[in-house]
């Protein structure tokens, strides 16, 4: 089964998304949400394969959560208006619906899921070392040796116990290469939480390390240590 969630503020809208859903024998409706903060705090404790993400929404918009995004499921754009079509794809999505949504347009997007192949996660999530490119050289780094990961414009720094490695790639692509361990604290932190040596409000201690954690992710990253102790 396809897991789904619909984030949509529009009632309306998600009512039809809804109906169309239920029409697709494989799909199975995990979430119907007009909260976009409720989709985060689930997608951060809940599998889901495809989501159909409104762009305009109070709080926190479609594009703020495609970048915040720590899973990576196949998105699915819904929204009024085509001006964030371009940027939008920047985010490796499915496709863009403009809203009203016919089911012939819905059913054309359903293809493009199916030629895009869901799968289950990676193996190599399972495996514990990192395997990256670094300076055009494959190279393996061990999970256990990893502190942090800070995202640095269009590259990524891999603080390690020995050294930084600099790698040209994004935060929502690494993530779905590590382990359970790993945890997004801030838009542009991921820390090894069994490395964290301390916690508070705003960050955890990693060797003496302060990775801030923000409101977005605070409450996830607590669970998560919470369940280590």
């Amino acid at each position: 089964m396809i897991k789904i969630a619909i984030v949509d503020d529009e009632l309306l809208a998600r009512e039809v998304l809804e109906e169309y859903c239920s029409k697709i024998n494989n799909f199975e409706l995990v979430l119907s949400t007009g909260n976009p903060i409720e989709f985060v705090n689930f997608i951060q404790q809940n599998k889901v394969d495809l989501v159909f993400l409104d762009i305009e929404m109070p709080e926190l918009d479609g594009m703020g959560i495609l970048r915040s995004m720590i899973a990576s499921p196949k998105v699915i754009l819904t929204t009024a208006y085509s001006e964030y079509a371009l940027e939008s794809y920047d985010f490796g999505v499915v496709d863009y619906l403009l809203k009203p949504i016919k089911l012939e347009r819905f059913l054309q997007a359903i293809h493009k899921v199916s030629a895009s192949k869901i799968a289950e996660p990676k193996t190599n999530a399972k495996k514990e070392e990192l395997a990256i490119k670094h300076d055009g050289l494959p190279i393996t780094i061990p999970f256990a040796s990893i502190l942090y990961i800070q995202s640095f414009g269009n590259y990524l720094k891999i603080f390690t116990d020995t050294r930084m490695y600099l790698i040209s790639e994004t935060l929502i692509n690494i993530t779905t290469l590590l382990s359970e361990n790993f945890q997004r604290t801030h838009k542009s932190y991921i820390a090894n939480l069994n490395r964290v040596t301390k916690a508070t409000r705003t960050y955890v201690l990693i060797a003496d390390k302060k990775v801030p954690v923000s409101a977005m992710y605070k409450v996830v990253v607590f669970e998560k240590l919470e369940v280590k102790k």
